[in-house]
This record gives structure tokens, sequence and C-alpha cells, in this order.
């Protein structure tokens, strides 16, 4: 276990990638030292802020600071975090290869549970398949989600003037599925990106750590806008999330509750409903319902 900050002493540093028990921080100086973790499981994150001690070339985790946020998904058989006091939340898709809404939609709830502001990057506009993808997309921007419209390789400058202004001043995290562009836009708006993460990579010495790691960028010199690349995804457990908050957490869904006759009101069957009389409406997507019924099903069915 980690001791308690009060408790800790030391410089204070900033977590920038790890590999288990072993991390990277960033001292005030933009200096990085390669650190353990004090025990068997590691409790530091990528955007940890922290207090260690230099142990020879290398430190020792005292003590993980009190976090504004973190941003997890919680599976069956594990929790994985993916960065903690971060500012926002982007998400890649793309209008190729088909993106999944489900886990899209999953990333959302999971922002808006940890209290995490969120935008969508669309990515290949230059495709004809670009308006489906658009379209798609057309509840989450109706319920007041940014997206923000980008070609990262064919048009670079403008994905860059659009970019600009949504990352400054922030701690952006950036998740998407392998092939939406994600790494194109980390390493467009971070142009030593990978030399940055071949240097990690050696650091921690494990070879193709980038597929399984977090890694924070600065985009700026003066280290007051970052992006914080993690690794993708296939499937995005919601199962630290009861099942009666999950209509809060759905802006389109939570917004319709208001009219429900029942309190308690499951918004799947029950007379009165307010949120199934704005599906019949049109007021609601029939795919976000549909998801909003698998994630339901899903957290009630967990073991309690």
């Amino acid at each position: 276990m980690l001791s308690s900050p009060s408790s800790a002493e030391g410089p204070r540093g900033l977590i920038v990638s790890g590999h288990g028990r072993r991390v990277v921080v960033e001292g005030a100086d933009g200096k990085r030292v390669l650190c353990h973790t004090r025990g068997k499981r590691s409790e530091a994150v990528v955007g940890d802020r922290v207090r260690w001690q230099r142990s020879g070339d290398e430190g020792v985790i005292e003590a993980v600071l009190p976090r504004r946020n973190l941003l997890y998904r919680q599976d069956e058989w594990k929790t994985k975090a993916f960065a903690a006091n971060i500012d926002q939340l982007l998400v890649v898709v793309a209008a190729e290869p088909v993106f999944s809404e489900s886990q899209l939609a999953r990333a959302l709830i999971a922002a808006a549970d940890a209290a995490i502001p969120a935008r969508i990057a669309l990515n290949k506009r230059d495709l004809p398949s670009f308006a489906e993808a658009r379209g798609r997309l057309q509840p989450y921007a109706s319920m007041g989600i940014d997206v923000v419209e980008l070609a990262l390789k064919m048009e670079r400058d403008d994905a860059c003037e659009r970019l600009g202004p949504v990352l400054a001043g922030k701690a952006t995290l950036v998740l998407g599925p392998s092939g939406a562009g994600k790494s194109t836009l980390v390493n467009l708006m971070v142009p030593d990106a990978q030399a940055e993460t071949r240097e990690i990579s050696k650091a921690l010495n494990t070879g193709r750590h980038t597929t399984t790691t977090t890694e924070w960028h600065w985009i700026d010199r003066e280290r007051t806008s970052a992006l914080i690349d993690s690794p993708g995804f296939q499937e995005f457990g919601l199962r630290h999330i009861d099942a009666a908050r999950l209509a809060a957490l759905m802006p389109d869904i939570a917004s319709r509750s208001t009219a429900c006759r029942f309190y308690n009101c499951t918004h799947l069957h029950e007379p009165g409903c307010g949120v199934l009389a704005a599906l019949e409406r049109g007021e609601i997507a029939a795919s976000r319902h549909r998801i909003y019924r698998e994630i339901f099903a899903e957290l009630q069915s967990r073991p309690a």
C-alpha cells in the first residue's frame, strides 16, 4: 500500500506512463525519472500527482495525491483505469471502419459517471461513407455533445485548426477503436510523440508496451495542454455503475425521465413512462434506447 499524502515527503511529480509497478514520473523541471511503486499491486495511474523519493538513478513512489477524477472500466473479471485528473475525454471514431455505437455510448457513460466532459471526433471526412457516420452521431449532437469533424490524414492543417481550440489548456484523454485515427491525431498534435514513446518503452523495458499502456504527451512547451494516448479496447464494461443510475448518465434518457409516472421507473415497460413515450414520438433514437436496455440488463444481472 502507498502511504497517505499527509505522511509522505519528497518532491511532487506527474505520472506520464506506466507498466505494472514501474512508472515514469515527470518532475516540476520537466525531467522524467523511472520509479517503482511500493507493494505488489500498483495503485498509481497516468495523470496521478504523486510524492516520490529518488533512489539511485531511479525513484520510489511514496504517495498518490488526491484525485479530481478517474476514468475506468470494469467488467466481470477486472478493473482497468485509463487515467486520472483529466479535463475532458475525446472519443475518436471514423467513417470507416464502422464504429460500435454501443462502445461509444459506454465510454460517454463512464465519463459522465466521473463528471468528465466529453467530445467526439469523427474522422475521415474525405470518404463517401462520412455522411452515414455523421447521421449515426446525430443523436449525440442533439443531446449537446460536441462532434468535431476531421480528415486527419488528408486535411492536416484543417484538423489542427479545428482541434487547437478544443485541446488548449486541457488534459485530454483520447479513446478510440483501432483504425479510427487515434494515433494519427496524437502524432499530428504532438510531433515528438513517437520519439517519446520509444524513450518510455526503453525505460520501462516493455517492448511493444504502447499497445497496453497509457501515455501523457504535452502539446505545448509551456506544458498547459496535454494529450493522453490510451490503448484500444474491444469491450467497455460498466459494472461499477448501479443500474438505477444508468438513465441519469444518458442525457437523452434523463431529460425525458422527468415525465415518468413512477419515481422508480426502469423505462422498459411501465405505464406512463416518459422515456417510452418520447421513443414512440421519435424524440429518442431507437439505437439509444436499445443500448440503454442492453446495459441496464447487464448491470441488473451482476452479482450483489
